[in-house]
């Protein structure tokens, strides 16, 4: 495990520690890899996981629909 000196405190850190244990700051050689890795896991989302994120939604919005064009088909004849 390579160690570094944190800039502001001194302390030894790790360098794949995304912040220092001891004042908290970035550690800034892996504080870009860390931050892509952790928030940016939804780049490769389809656009149907955005529009129907929630499944049970989709089915309760169906079954309406459904209901409505029996509705419709029943009562215009």
């Amino acid at each position: 495990m390579e160690k570094k000196k944190c800039p502001q405190c001194k302390n030894l850190i790790l360098k794949t520690s995304p912040t220092c244990l001891y004042c908290g700051r970035p550690n800034k050689f892996i504080t870009k890899e860390y931050v892509n890795k952790k928030w940016n896991k939804d780049k490769n989302k389809n656009i149907f996981d955005y529009i129907f994120i929630n499944k049970n939604i989709v089915f309760i919005l169906l079954s309406l629909f459904t209901i409505f064009l029996l509705y419709l088909v029943k009562y215009n004849q």
